[in-house]
């Protein structure tokens, strides 16, 4: 393989203010970087960015002051053009796109690629990739067509063939313009096809509606659906679509399939419309065998063409062998050289545009004569096409975001393929999606923007307007053909794979049972079946999904208030008596039972029970009804239930404390509270458990502590507490009153007499985090008071709050003369500070164990 290099310069506009492709620039410096390690891969500027002599362009671009930058690159190579040049967005450059482009933004750097061809090559790729993509789309388009209309039989395949026509050509000139995407190619495709088909099978059954008439019924379906689509992406719906289960849309997709290719058979062997399929499959004597060589020679074609080149579409080459078959067996049977009430080809069609304007102005005069009877019918195959059309569109845009390394915008995407059916509609064709055959040729042959969509409408134009009556002698066959391996190519033979996991086999029979539906009944009552089962599963997803994310007893979690020794002793000898729950996701329904069998063990062992529901999405009247027979159990059994973190503004816009209060849980009842935070919740239930066990009372509650009540110091000599008495200074401070905070210098360790302390730690975003809480007969500061440096938290009174101040350099004067009192003193402090760090073991040990 030939070397590949890249040359990149940075060119530095003389004028930044009318900065354009032809200003008078200079050359600041070139560099060439070698590329063949990214030949045939789709090259990402990132690549090149990471190559040191690019880098230090982009350096210097943005130091630069006083003009416009623009990063260009120029291959050199003696190899073919095959690689996808990518900006830094990912978003595919056109060569066109040069200093104006950069002149944009004053001081910005715009990498624009510019390929080894000429600037005009932009151009032409989306000229080119338009035809080319027009090639593959416009064949199906008019299969597509006659799928719709053949339960009227063949006195309407030329109308059908048009109808395809049109709608390639109102897609491919709309779409694009308004939905953005680049190179996505917008025309019917089989899902819209097969909808339709069925809505025209219903009505055409219907002897109440006269069959002249049901082409404006197919239009006045279009023609809501593309509304629906408009408006779904004006309201920010396309988010939503992504949001229907795989399933269901892998089921209708299997659905659609089986009906094309059962629509397609009786094409395929020249089966008399009065035989029904089944019949005339095991009756070769109906067979009709010009049909079945023109149809196999297609059905072969579109298997072996790829094989053979993929520079002409394999639909182009399967028509274009249907065609020849037919031209060769037409020698040989006069009768197939006749286009009058010839029953093998499409039939004659209206020859200039005057005409196809007239034919869909009278259809649409017809418009007074759907009542609202009328109006009844169409509901459902509005909303199904929509879905199915918008569904079709966003999956391709999806896989052209991963080949092109971009990002498609869904709203407006829905919004111009809305506007490019509503169209289509009015001018009397079939309405369509963003197709992914026809955009994977369009984006080979090198397109570069969405202006390729529009030159794929303007090139079916042309096809219609110059060569349209060409269209008349297409074989039915040979579309069959092609549309018995589209069909084929539809199914999903992967779905069986599901049977192979237990977890799978109830997606594999969703599956099948939209399947089942759609061919059985109709594809109206699959997408009835289809949203069953999504909801179904939903449900089972809920279900699996545990409502309780944790449960601690009393010993194994802690509020964020600091006990001491002998209180934490207590907290642990009563720690089976008080639980938490921690519970998520939704509370309904289907997941009301299963909290239930969570609780239930312990409602009647326990005297608190706290339910914390921060992470708690939703909660419906079930849960409520269970929540509320919860609390009467913890009643009976003498117990508190106690609520935490309960959400009052859910995305749904539920209070769910209100609404809990309103069925007959409220903060008035005495065994119900509720609290703004778990650590506040915990802290209570921490309160009441000692306060019961000693009696009623809290020590240290209320009066001011004297050293010798503070247990750091119990169990002291005389003399060591004169000792510390000397060291130790007093200190008061009023509530909201800054401590200390992050930052300062201090050595002191502090002890408290009297109220509360919490500890808060500073955040980026000026907010804080709680990290704990001291009350009287407690001690903090004791990091500062060890390593001598800065303060790493804030510490703010709650109350009033009265202090023992002990400095660490006053501390080091004192233990020179008594050692003894030092080391007493620091085994207190060792002590104090393993207990914390056991209680905080135990606390992850509960978090890691749930």
């Amino acid at each position: 393989m030939a070397q590949s290099r890249i040359y990149f310069s940075i060119y530095k506009a003389k004028n930044p203010r009318n900065s354009c492709s032809s200003c008078l620039c200079h050359i600041v410096e070139i560099v060439q970087v070698d590329y063949t390690p990214f030949m045939d891969k789709t090259i990402n500027f990132r690549h090149f960015a990471k190559v040191a002599p690019v880098r230090r362009l982009l350096e210097y671009a943005e130091a630069a002051q006083g003009g416009v930058e623009s990063l260009v690159a120029h291959a050199r190579s003696g190899e073919t053009a095959k690689e996808r040049w990518t900006d830094m967005d990912g978003k595919q450059t056109a060569s066109s796109r040069t200093a104006k482009d950069a002149g944009t933004k004053k001081g910005s750097v715009v990498a624009s690629f510019v390929s080894r061809i000429p600037p005009l090559r932009s151009g032409l790729g989306d000229s080119l990739g338009g035809l080319a993509a027009m090639l593959v789309a416009l064949p199906s388009a008019i299969a597509f067509g006659l799928i719709v209309y053949a339960p009227l039989g063949s006195a309407h395949a030329g109308k059908a063939a048009v109808a395809g026509v049109i709608g390639t050509i109102a897609l491919g000139l709309v779409a694009p313009v308004f939905g953005g995407t680049s190179r996505l190619i917008s025309a019917p495709c089989a899902p819209g096809a097969a909808v339709l088909a069925v809505f025209v099978g219903e009505l055409a059954r219907n002897h109440s509606i006269r069959p002249e008439i049901i082409p404006l019924y197919v239009a006045l379906v279009a023609l809501l659906a593309g509304l629906l689509q408009f408006v779904a992406g004006s309201l920010g719906g396309g988010k939503f679509i992504k949001y229907i289960p795989y399933p269901v849309v892998a089921g209708y997709l299997n659905g659609l399939g089986i009906l094309i290719l059962a629509g397609q058979l009786p094409k395929f062997f020249g089966l008399p419309k009065d035989v029904t399929l089944f019949t005339g499959l095991f009756s070769p004597e109906y067979w009709q065998w010009p049909c079945i060589a023109v149809g196999t020679s297609a059905v072969f074609a579109m298997l072996l063409a790829p094989r053979i080149t993929k520079v002409i579409p394999a639909a182009i080459i399967a028509l274009g062998a249907g065609i020849a078959c037919y031209a060769l067996l037409a020698r040989a049977m006069p009768a197939l050289a006749s286009l009058q009430d010839n029953p093998f080809v499409i039939g004659p069609i209206a020859r200039t545009g005057a005409g196809f304007a007239s034919t869909a102005a009278d259809q649409w005069a017809q418009i007074g004569q759907i009542g609202f009877d009328g109006l009844g019918f169409v509901v459902v195959p509005v909303f199904t096409l929509a879905i199915l059309l918008s569904i079709d569109t966003l999956k391709t845009c999806v896989i052209l975001d991963a080949m092109t390394y971009s990002r498609h915008n869904s709203n407006r995407e829905l919004i111009g393929q809305g506007l490019g059916n509503m169209a289509s509609a009015l001018a009397g064709g079939i309405p369509g999606a963003g197709t992914l055959g026809p955009t994977l040729v369009n984006v080979n042959s090198g397109a570069q923007s969405s202006l390729s969509g529009l030159f794929a409408g303007l090139s079916a134009l042309a096809v219609l307007l110059l060569i349209g009556q060409f269209i008349a002698w297409i074989p039915l066959a040979a579309l069959a053909g092609i549309l018995i391996v589209v069909a084929y190519r539809m199914l999903d033979w992967s779905s069986f794979r599901l049977l192979k996991h237990h977890s799978t086999v109830f997606d594999f029979f969703v599956i099948l049972a939209v399947v089942v539906s759609a061919v059985s009944m109709s594809l109206i009552a699959a997408a009835g079946v289809g949203i069953a089962m999504a909801i179904l599963l939903f449900l089972r997803e809920q279900v699996r999904f545990p409502v309780v994310r944790r449960k601690a007893f009393g010993h194994q979690i802690f509020s964020k208030k600091k006990r001491r020794p002998t209180d934490l002793r207590v907290l642990e000898s009563e720690g089976m008596k008080s639980v938490v729950f921690e519970l998520q996701g939704q509370l309904f329904f289907g997941t009301a039972d299963q909290l239930f069998t969570e609780m239930e063990p312990y409602l009647s062992k326990c005297n608190y029970i706290v339910l914390d529901m921060r992470r708690v999405r939703s909660v419906d009247f079930t849960a409520a009804n269970m929540l509320r027979q919860i609390h009467a159990r913890i009643r009976a059994g003498g117990g508190r239930l106690l609520f935490s973190s309960v959400p009052q503004t859910l995305p749904t816009g539920q209070n769910v404390k209100n609404y809990l209060g309103y069925l007959g849980l409220a903060e008035s009842l005495e065994d119900v509270a509720f609290f703004p935070e778990l650590d506040d919740a915990l802290e209570w239930m921490e309160d009441a458990v000692l306060s019961k066990a000693r009696a009623g009372t809290l020590f240290g509650m209320g009066e001011i502590l004297d050293m010798s009540n503070i247990e750091f110091f119990a169990g002291l000599s005389a003399e060591a507490m004169a000792d510390l008495r000397a060291c130790v200074t007093e200190r008061t401070c009023e509530p909201g009153e800054p401590i200390f905070r992050r930052g300062d210098r201090g050595d002191e360790i502090l002890f408290i007499r009297q109220g509360t302390v919490k500890i808060f730690l500073p955040l980026p975003d000026g907010a804080t985090h709680h990290l704990a809480t001291f009350g009287a007969g407690d001690f903090f500061g004791d990091m500062s008071f060890l390593d001598r440096c800065e303060r790493s938290a804030n510490a703010i009174a709650v109350n009033r709050v009265s202090l023992y101040v002990l400095s660490r350099q006053v501390f080091d004067e004192v233990s020179l003369h008594h050692p003894v009192t030092t080391r007493k003193f620091f085994e207190r402090l060792s002590h104090a500070i393993s207990m914390r760090l056991r209680q905080t073991n135990a606390e992850l040990m509960a978090l890691e164990q749930s």
